[in-house]
């Protein structure tokens, strides 16, 4: 599903810690790359990553990590509050061990158009956001196909809390990440 370049799908952007649940303001793929790629989040994904004890990572990430819900613009993060779809569907990767290999399966698929993607904040992870078309299926629907797809594609194992519209995805530092072209 194409966009028109006019007309960037929209998404609602939060500023930390995650109890913050009214958005600051609206963005675009272009301005997530923009964040993930600038310098903003640099040094606290430099230190969230040198934290070694689970809990403390976890509390950590929620206290100091802005986050978006790729999925929709909403008054506020609840699925009841959703104000728009934005025909984005973000997909998790954890713990992942052969993390390049799975990055570049991911930018070659040949179904699935990567729109973005970038490693998550633990820095273990990868964060892949694809375009649906809702009047297709649902986003539940899109969701449970593209994770049975990958498993049986790729043995991969894609977080369930991505079939959650207003799920957080914290923005972390990646100078690596990648968007697609046709989103700037």
């Amino acid at each position: 599903m194409e966009k028109p370049s006019n007309n960037p799908a929209r998404f609602s952007f939060f500023q930390a810690p995650i109890q913050n649940t009214v958005p600051l303001l609206e963005m675009t793929l272009a301005d997530a790359y923009s964040y993930i790629t600038g310098p903003t989040a640099v040094a606290r994904t430099r230190e969230l990553r040198s934290i070694t004890d689970i809990k403390q990572a976890r509390k950590f990430k929620s206290s100091n990590f802005d986050y978006v819900t790729f999925s929709g613009l909403f008054a506020k993060r609840s699925e009841s509050a959703l104000i728009a779809h934005s025909g984005l569907l973000c997909l998790d990767f954890d713990h992942l061990e052969n993390l390049e290999e799975v990055r570049q399966q991911l930018l070659n698929n040949d179904y699935l158009e990567t729109q973005l993607l970038f490693t998550s904040p633990s820095g273990n992870g990868l964060k892949w956001i694809v375009e649906i078309d809702l009047s297709q299926a649902s986003h539940l629907d899109y969701f449970l196909g593209i994770q049975n797809y990958l498993m049986l594609e790729y043995s991969l194992h894609v977080d369930p809390s991505g079939k959650d519209i207003c799920r957080a995805c914290f923005l972390p530092h990646d100078p690596n990440c990648y968007i697609n072209p046709k989103q700037l």
